[in-house]
């Protein structure tokens, strides 16, 4: 007989006669439930005491805990310099759905109702293969958008008005990929400064949506108009057909480090929540002054709880996970692949389905893993980010300098799915390919920044990577020089195509499908502000490159050799593998020693009919800083290649089949994509 689960319904369980409510902690030695009254957060109308359960629950029952009830728990314990207990201290229930803040650092829980009327709205299930992600940030999404009404603007209420999504389905992205949106607070440091954090990687609790991303009506009617918002755009975004991802940040708390104001964990039981030494001094390996200690079973089946919750209860569909290495660190801070949490998270049968995305890397010793992560993971590709924008733009800011270029062997990997870092077996949808990121440079500021400009940010500009890899083509910011203003176009469409034309798992940060800058601050966490919300006013040319997103997504939909499955293997017919050829400008096969210097190159990929038909699509790369020819390969049973688009073109490409052999221009640091028949 299997042991019941003492780890069962952690936090509030609504029954009909009242609630129960349940805390794990085994270094305390008391604990208490708090019930607040309806108006008053600081009067307490009756204390109940909690008593120790198996495997060290704590539970009490009250009448009166019911839905949108106010409630807290105190907690006393043995001191030692591992422990944080403050027995007058009102902390926050770990599981609590609901939260208001009531002061300096004072937080009440508040009891949620789950139910939820979703019209029979499902899951859209995109497959992997097929799906796009759009990063967005919530506020920053629709905060300008005059199509929103005012009132909804920047909230979980305005990502779900029609016009954001008939933006979203235009553009023809699958999923909506937020920056956090679990309850978070900023910084002490930078409410000092008098500055938020926006991105919002600070969280104050994982189960509880953030309250100010909800319409102004949603905030004044309280925590369950909060949740019944956030539930009703995910119920709007899959009715559209689009999926929702929520970048989640298990890494670390808002607790921060020692000696600032305890929340929640530290208070219920610090030595078990956070990886620390003997001598009580925090373990960070997140930069951020605390790390969860995903070793121990009971912060790691929060994690796993929290992520059921999410995905059952509120119906998103996948999960990336901020500095995903921290989690799988065992109890000496060693990072393992095969870590215990990061495979019960992949083998969750309450999680199948769900897609999962690691941020491959934390700051802690050895700490970039890319490519590490078990089967049934994908992970951001920082290989693919970083020869991407070293090819387009890096190489020729190099040339132009009098310096030599690197070939095209790094770039052929990246296209092809990065097999070469995530195995064969797990390539190419492991790779979640992107160029930008919230995290840095915006696409437009890639091509017009040599440097960051990060003033503003109140750290004298050293906070933010110098490693940009950007090009300014010829001048630092703002110019009205027509040669590099359509150097810049060339450049942007040159990335957006290598992103979308590649084989993986393919990531836009909001606003790159029309050239969105931030002025070149390059870490704008900090900057919430027109700074980082997406002006939708758009000039003409950054409708030419809106349309150009646009065509380059039709295209991946529409040719199945763009987005392969899985790596083809020779003389095996094998549905949704990609079998690849490579070409030089003569249009012969690639030598094993042409790699090494090679700037243009010619790649064929070709998948069988499965699920699909059978497609197959050629790829001309051009990296060189002036006009060429290339000869189109003579491959057998190919009749012509149909010119799809191509990237120094401001317009869209008009069709044009050419034959085999047949001679094609080719303009300066270009690609154009042919579709076979």
């Amino acid at each position: 007989m299997t042991a019941p689960d003492a780890l069962r319904n952690l936090g509030v369980r609504v029954t009909a006669a009242g609630g129960e409510l349940r805390v794990w902690s085994e270094a305390a030695d008391a604990m208490e439930l708090c019930i607040y009254d309806d108006n008053d957060p600081f009067w307490i109308v009756r204390t109940i005491p909690m008593h120790r359960g198996a495997e060290n629950v704590w539970s009490a029952r009250s009448r009166t805990l019911v839905p949108g009830r106010r409630y807290g728990i105190r907690v006393s314990g043995p001191m030692a310099p591992t422990h944080a207990f403050r027995a007058e201290k009102t902390l926050i229930d770990p599981y609590a759905k609901g939260l208001i803040h009531v002061g300096s650092n004072e937080w009440r829980s508040v009891v949620v109702d789950d139910t939820f009327d979703w019209q029979g709205v499902a899951k859209p299930a995109t497959p992997l293969e097929r799906t796009v992600i759009y990063e967005a940030h919530v506020k920053g999404m629709s905060n300008l958008n005059p199509d929103v009404p005012p009132e909804l603007r920047g909230s979980y209420a305005g990502l779900a008005h029609k016009r954001t999504i008939a933006h979203l389905k235009d553009l023809g992205v699958t999923a909506v990929e937020l920056l956090p949106v679990h309850a978070f607070v900023s910084e002490r440091r930078l409410v000092k400064q008098g500055l938020t954090n926006y991105w919002g990687y600070n969280t104050l609790n994982f189960f509880s949506p953030h309250a100010g991303y909800a319409s102004i009506d949603a905030q004044q009617a309280g925590p369950q108009a909060i949740l019944d918002e956030f539930k009703g755009m995910v119920r709007a975004l899959h009715a559209a057909g689009l999926e929702v991802i929520l970048d989640v940040v298990f890494n670390h708390t808002a607790e921060e480090q020692r000696g600032t104001p305890t929340i929640t964990f530290r208070g219920i039981d610090n030595a078990a929540y956070y990886r620390q030494g003997a001598d009580g001094a925090y373990i960070d390996v997140t930069g951020c002054g605390n790390t969860l200690n995903t070793g121990h079973a009971v912060p790691a089946r929060l994690v796993l709880d929290a992520l059921r919750y999410w995905a059952n209860e509120v119906q998103v569909d996948g999960f990336r996970f901020d500095l995903a290495v921290a989690l799988g660190r065992d109890e000496n801070t060693v990072f393992h692949p095969d870590h215990e949490l990061l495979t019960a998270i992949r083998d969750d049968p309450a999680l199948a389905g769900v897609k999962l995305i690691a941020e491959p890397w934390d700051l802690g010793p050895d700490g970039w893993q890319t490519g590490s992560f078990p089967a049934g993971w994908s992970e951001w590709n920082d290989h693919f980010r970083d020869r991407m924008r070293a090819f387009w733009l890096a190489d020729l800011h190099a040339t132009r300098s009098g310096a030599t270029a690197g070939g095209l062997g790094a770039v052929a990997d990246r296209l092809t799915g990065s097999a070469d870092v995530f195995t064969a077996e797990r390539s190419p949808l492991a790779s979640v390919n992107f160029v930008t990121a919230h995290d840095g440079f915006t696409l437009a500021d890639l091509v017009t920044y040599n440097v960051k400009h990060n003033i503003g940010n109140g750290e004298s500009n050293r906070d933010g990577t110098d490693n940009n890899a950007s090009y300014n083509h010829g001048a630092e910011g703002i110019t009205t020089d027509p040669a590099i203003l359509a150097g810049r176009r060339r450049s942007m469409r040159n990335l957006l195509g290598s992103l979308l034309l590649s084989a993986g798992v393919p990531m836009i940060t909001a606003g790159d499908e029309f050239g969105r800058s931030q002025r070149g601050n390059n870490n704008p966490y900090c900057r919430d502000s027109e700074l980082t919300w997406l002006d939708w006013n758009l000039e003409p040319w950054q409708q030419d490159l809106y349309r150009a997103t646009r065509a380059l997504l039709t295209l991946r939909r529409r040719n199945p050799a763009l987005r392969p499955s899985r790596v083809g293997i020779d003389g095996e017919s094998v549905p949704g593998a990609a079998h690849v050829d490579w070409y030089d400008e003569q249009g012969q096969r690639m030598s094993p020693d042409a790699w090494g210097s090679a700037r243009t190159v010619q790649y064929a990929a070709a998948t069988d009919a499965g699920a699909e038909p059978a497609n197959a699509v050629l790829l001309v790369v051009h990296g060189q800083d002036r006009d060429e020819t290339v000869t189109l390969p003579r491959q057998s049973g190919i009749r012509g290649y149909t010119l799809a688009w191509d990237s120094a073109r401001d317009e869209e490409t008009a069709p044009e089949t050419l034959a085999p052999g047949a001679v094609v221009p080719v303009s300066a640091m270009s690609l154009q994509l042919f579709v076979v028949s």
